[in-house]
């Protein structure tokens, strides 16, 4: 349900009913507390809408009438579909697509078929261009979570990171410590956000306009001598030629670009000045914006650097994560084909498949023509995740074969040939939970409660499946439990002191460089890297610059979309117990440009986009705490999903109108705030 994967105690009556969850407080992750999603995870198991029994298409695809099929059949029909996709065109033309940790058993299972063409939506559509960035700079990601050390920071600045309302359990509760502590909140947000209420400077910056700011703080910081010169010196490439490129970039240029005067750019910047080493910029999680996302996220990671942060308390630590090995799965060879070739010279510095790449209609090798053939989806909606639903919908109805693999019955079953129900988490045994952070931990994830209907765990649907196609010795373990232990193996934690206390903490490794952690960076210089001659062999800027974007139209705003408190996306808003705290999404807009359309607080209103696309309908929250120039709406809700009936048509979809997008060239996101819409008011 959240990739945070917070370890939870559930309690169950001794008539078997669910009780309540709490989160379990040996838990590094979630010191005892869970968000309002993760107490309301029951919702999930008492959902009356779920998935109970495999299901096979019987009509055209869309038009979603289904027939309750056995396992035996449901894995037979994909068994046969796969084999022929395998015969006729090859393993590599069969794709997978996944979210969650469960998808682990499936892209094993699509390995051992011969294909490696798996993707994430998560990286290309959200995280990537981050990690790309700060691989460039430092030589490693900051992972996930994300290795922040925020309740020491002394100056926190969110660049359109809505903490508090994303919900990164130890985030958040990190950022109230530090709060608490008097730390100096700068957040930069068209939008006043729940995080801007507790900021000492809210910048309300005009939207796509964000590196511009950044490239004025940077200079800023090198023309005051704000950065941190020993460090800069022993520990970074490029200072000279970064002083040079910015040079230009002023308070005073960045003001008419931005919206923030440049009193206020230089006032944040010392901020932050008085603040380093202890001073974090947040990466953010879902930075794919504009398409330049890769260079602003660049630009965060030279002005941490700058700081001296990284390594250091206050600043980013080295993350910490137990050591427990991998399943001695047999070896596979590696396929002739992948996502990479199909690439062939484009964004040549995605380290993970794209997703949107392989939605694509028609992706040509460079050697020989294949299209894929085939899906594998587990547990991502992809209408409502991947930019362009038309493309998505265009692409399905040329598939071989669509097997989906889901707890509830999203947009993508509707479109599925066969449908197989997945035990919800508080039903199934999965992988181990060994997660980066502060301090390195093990957790078991244990049915506490039986499976609704007949829904199975995913680790028995991929071994059944691999049987059925003839590759049974890619699983070889007769049952979670051998396999668990397998892996526990050495590691002085036993698979029964897991189920005791639900989560072990390990030895716990220095986190900063005062504590014994190397200054190392895997970069081509072997230090931080201000300039980057990597990127400038790849014909990219060595250093960010700032390019202008298209601005709204006449009547037109940008829109922006975020997180709920309450909802993990449209994973949680068929859920019952949460729909009691918001069942909807609203359109925000400011009061001065409401007042001029007549809208009023409270409004029935309608959006279209740019390319003739008209959404649902949903209230507007008339307000001063969002620019004139941009509407903001929660993702996540406007179900087009009949069978969700709880979440049906409430609200406005934000992904339905996201019918454009910008590729990011250099590792190939794509940055979905360049859509705009009018408003229009509903007539009763």
């Amino acid at each position: 349900m959240c990739f945070w994967k917070c370890a939870v105690r559930a309690y169950v009556k001794p008539d078997g009913q669910l009780w309540k969850l709490e989160g379990n407080p040996d838990d590094p992750l979630t010191s005892g507390r869970l968000c309002p999603r993760g107490t309301g995870g029951i919702g999930m198991y008492t959902d009356p809408d779920r998935l109970t029994t495999p299901l096979i298409r019987t009509e055209a695809r869309g038009e979603q009438v289904f027939r309750e099929a056995s396992w035996d059949e449901a894995l037979g029909y994909i068994a046969d579909k796969l084999e022929q996709i395998k015969v006729e065109h090859g393993p590599e033309c069969m794709a997978m697509f996944y979210h969650g940790s469960g998808g682990g058993w499936f892209k094993q299972l699509l390995k051992a078929y011969g294909s490696v063409n798996v993707a994430a939506p998560s990286y290309a559509q959200c995280r990537g261009p981050r990690e790309v960035a700060f691989q460039v700079t430092y030589g490693q990601g900051v992972g996930s979570p994300e290795n922040t050390d925020i309740e020491n920071a002394r100056c926190l600045v969110l660049i359109g990171s809505h903490l508090g309302e994303n919900m990164h359990n130890s985030q958040v509760q990190e950022f109230s410590r530090a709060v608490g502590k008097g730390a100096e909140v700068i957040v930069v947000d068209p939008r006043f956000s729940t995080a801007a209420g507790k900021a000492k400077h809210w910048l309300p910056i005009r939207p796509s306009t964000d590196l511009a700011l950044l490239l004025a703080w940077i200079h800023v910081v090198i023309e005051e001598e704000l950065y941190d010169a020993d460090y800069v010196e022993r520990y970074t490439y490029g200072f000279e030629q970064l002083a040079e490129s910015v040079r230009g970039n002023t308070p005073e240029w960045a003001w008419p670009i931005t919206g923030i005067e440049p009193h206020v750019i230089r006032e944040t910047a010392r901020a932050m000045g008085r603040a380093a080493p202890a001073v974090v910029v947040h990466p953010g999680r879902h930075v794919t914006w504009y398409g330049d996302d890769t260079q602003r996220s660049r630009a965060v990671a030279i002005l941490n650097a700058l700081f001296g942060a990284w390594g250091q308390r206050g600043g980013f630590y080295e993350s910490a994560r137990a050591s427990v090995p991998r399943y001695p799965y047999p070896e596979v060879a590696p396929p002739e084909r992948d996502w990479r070739t199909a690439l062939g010279d484009r964004y040549p510095m995605a380290s993970l498949a794209l997703a949107h790449e392989l939605c694509d209609a028609a992706m040509p090798w460079p050697v020989e023509p294949c299209d894929l053939k085939g899906w594998l989806v587990y547990g991502t909606n992809l209408p409502l995740t991947l930019p362009d639903f038309r493309a998505v919908e265009e692409k399905i109805h040329e598939l071989d074969l669509l097997a989906v693999v889901d707890v509830l019955p999203a947009e993508i079953t509707g479109w599925a040939d066969v449908v197989l129900p997945e035990a919800a988490y508080l039903e199934r045994g999965d992988d181990l939970r060994l997660s980066t952070y502060k301090v390195p931990s093990i957790a078991l994830r244990d049915p506490v409660v039986p499976a609704v209907g007949d829904s199975k765990p995913g680790w028995w649907i991929a071994k059944q499946l691999s049987e059925k196609m003839g590759l049974g010795e890619h699983f070889p373990f007769e049952d979670l439990d051998e396999y668990l232990s397998t892996r526990l193996a050495g590691t002085g934690v036993t698979l029964a002191e897991l189920r005791d206390k639900g989560v072990v903490q390990t030895a716990q490794p220095p986190i900063y460089w005062d504590e014994g952690v190397p200054p190392a960076f895997a970069t081509p210089s072997g230090k931080i890297e201000l300039y980057s001659n990597l990127l400038a062999e790849q014909g990219f800027d060595a250093i960010p610059t700032y390019t202008d974007h298209e601005k709204p139209p006449p009547g037109m705003f940008r829109l922006l979309y975020g997180r709920s408190p309450v909802h993990t996306f449209g994973r949680t808003t068929n859920n019952p117990m949460l729909l009691e705290i918001e069942d909807t999404n609203q359109v925000w807009i400011n009061a001065d440009a409401a007042a001029d359309l007549g809208i009023a607080h409270g409004d029935w209103v309608t959006l279209e986009n740019q390319d003739g696309v008209v959404s649902n309908s949903a209230r507007a929250k008339v307000t001063q705490r969002i620019r004139g120039d941009a509407v903001y709406l929660v993702h996540g809700f406007g179900h087009r999903q009949p069978q969700m009936a709880a979440s049906f048509n409430k609200g406005i979809d934000d992904a339905q109108l996201t019918t454009r997008y910008a590729r990011d060239p250099i590792m190939g996101g794509t940055g979905m705030r360049v859509n705009f819409v009018s408003v229009r008011k509903e007539v009763a």
